[in-house]
Parts: structure tokens; C-alpha cells; sequence
């Protein structure tokens, strides 16, 4: 809480963006930013997918930005639909397996940007889909990406999201999850009426009721244990094969330490890093004459650097 309320998130300037809207294959759309720090024209073009109800604005992607204009990168972030600030137009949204939406979003770049190597890094659930895009994809990956990277992602979602569920976990993250989640969702149903069942969506308490009426259905999902065991990315971690990194603090309030890959689960191309500390998405670095109010950019310039390495 504290690294992504109070911590440092940049050290040079603060990012400018530059949105593009996407028309997507459905007739729906998804919003991307572009931030306007100079590259060479060859540089690689790091993508950054982020997490539940997140955007250009969540102190991870403002970090990761921070490291990409440093290291003279061209960096974007595509929002998944409705992340953007404008609700989407289509009934569906996003959710933790989108790895058909990662592809096209992955396809557009390559397309648009020939002479850079793309490189890839998702945050929580943004990592989640992106490494279960990966596994789908197998060798084909490598026509997108030269490596990859999640970090804090639930790669077990029926872990991460029973988890969530619990304890304080429930009490603070999972009401502020379901603060954003919940309008949304009801706004979705003024656009398509009939849609889910409104009195039900509001008696919701926490993501797997939520999921249960929402995010399953309409996304093709029989209920939330199935979406959560069909979406997860661990079971097809050992079918990846481009360089990947999975980043997981052993002390996430979100991701149970016993729910995390070993190397037995992840095969040759995936490399775990699994620290002690970090929280979710935390990783704060003390900063300043009395340590505070500390920084996030360690975690951005570790995982870039492997990133690059793998160029």
C-alpha cells in the first residue's frame, strides 16, 4: 500500500502520453498510450500490459516508464476495454486468460513498429494473460516478442483469487477492486439490457461472486472455478518458448508462496524470481535522508534489464 500510494515513481519527468484508439476485430475498441520521451527510430518498444482496473496512470506503469525514457526504449501501455476511462462499447470486457486480445494487441505492434524489437511485461493479471498467451502460442511467440515478464501475477488464479478473498485481504482490497468493478459493471448493463442479472451483481461481496455473474459468462466461462482453472497460466508455463520471467514476492498478500511455480512447472525458457519481500507489486526502495518515502523503480530497472539482456 504504501509503494503505490506514497512511494516515488519516476526520476526524471513525469511521462507525457500520446492516445491512440484501436478499433478491435469486434467493432469494439481499446485505448492505447504511447509516452512521448524520444527513442531511436531501431530502439525496442517495451509493452506493458497491466493489472485489475488498472492504466498509464498506476505507479508500476508511471515506473516502468520512467525506466523506459532512461534507457532510450519507446514504451506503451494498451488498456484493456474499459480501463481506459471510457466504458467500451462491446458486452464483454477483459479478464485474466484474454490471450487472444494480448495476440492482437502484440500483432497490431509489430505491425506498426517493423524495425523494433518488442519486448513485453505484464502486471498482475496483465501477466497472467500475457504468460498464458505465451503457452498458447508456443513457438509462434517468438514472431512477436523477444522476451517477456509477469510480475506479481496470480498464475494460479483460483489461489490468488480465494486469497483476495480472505481476511484483510477481503476487508480493504477486496472492496476497493469491487468499488471500481461494480459500477462498471452496471453501466455495461444500461448499454446491453438483460445482460446478468442486476439484484444478484449488487448482493455481490467479494471477486468470485463478482466472477461467478460477470466476468465468466460473458467471456465464455461456465462459472468462476472454471474460468479461473481455464485462464490460469501455470499449467502452460512448460509450453512456452521465448524468454520469460515470473516475478513473485513470497510475501504477496494476493499470490499464496505455495501457490507459485517451481522449476518443474515452468520449463527451460521461464526463469523464477521469487524474493522474500516485495508485496504486491510493492518492491518500495528506501529513498531520501530518512529512507522515506522511498521509490519504486528497482523492480521496473531489474526486470528491465533481463528484458534487454534477452535482445
Amino acid at each position: 500500500m504504501w509503494a503505490a500510494l506514497v512511494s516515488r515513481r519516476h526520476f526524471g519527468p513525469a511521462p507525457r502520453w500520446a492516445r491512440s484508439r484501436w478499433i478491435t476485430p469486434d467493432g469494439d475498441f481499446v485505448d492505447v498510450d504511447q509516452a512521448l520521451h524520444p527513442s531511436a527510430p531501431d530502439a525496442p518498444l517495451l509493452v506493458l500490459f497491466h493489472g485489475l482496473e488498472g492504466s498509464s496512470t498506476s505507479q508500476y506503469a508511471v515506473a516502468f516508464a520512467d525506466f523506459a525514457a532512461a534507457h532510450g526504449l519507446a514504451y506503451a501501455v494498451p488498456h484493456f476495454r474499459g480501463c481506459s476511462g471510457e466504458l467500451n462499447h462491446a458486452p464483454r470486457a477483459y479478464h485474466s486468460g484474454d490471450f487472444a486480445e494480448i495476440d492482437w494487441i502484440l500483432r497490431r505492434f509489430a505491425s506498426e513498429h517493423p524495425g523494433r524489437p518488442l519486448l513485453a511485461v505484464g502486471v498482475s493479471l496483465g501477466g497472467n494473460a500475457l504468460m498464458r498467451w505465451a503457452g498458447e502460442l508456443g513457438d509462434a511467440a517468438a514472431q512477436r516478442v523477444r522476451a517477456i515478464a509477469s510480475v506479481c501475477s496470480p498464475l494460479d488464479l483460483a489461489a490468488g483469487g480465494h486469497a483476495i478473498g480472505r481476511g484483510f485481504n477481503r476487508l480493504v482490497y477486496t472492496r476497493m477492486f469491487m468499488r471500481s468493478m461494480v459500477p462498471k459493471a452496471l453501466s455495461k448493463l444500461e448499454q446491453h439490457p438483460g445482460l446478468f442479472d442486476r439484484e444478484a451483481l449488487l448482493r455481490a461481496r467479494d471477486l468470485y461472486e463478482f466472477d461467478n455473474l460477470f466476468t465468466a459468462p460473458l467471456h465464455g466461462f461456465r462459472d468462476t472455478a472454471d474460468y479461473w482453472s481455464r485462464a490460469s497460466a501455470k499449467p502452460v508455463l512448460h509450453c512456452i518458448r521465448v524468454p520469460a520471467l515470473a516475478l513473485n514476492a513470497r510475501n504477496d498478500p494476493f499470490v499464496p508462496a505455495s501457490s507459485l511455480p517451481t522449476v518443474q512447472d515452468a520449463g527451460s525458457c521461464v526463469t523464477l524470481w521469487q524474493p522474500a519481500q516485495g508485496g504486491h507489486v510493492g518492491f518500495p526502495v528506501s529513498h531520501g535522508p530518512f529512507g522515506m518515502p522511498g521509490h519504486v523503480r528497482a523492480m521496473p530497472e531489474a526486470v528491465g534489464h533481463w528484458l534487454l539482456a534477452h535482445l
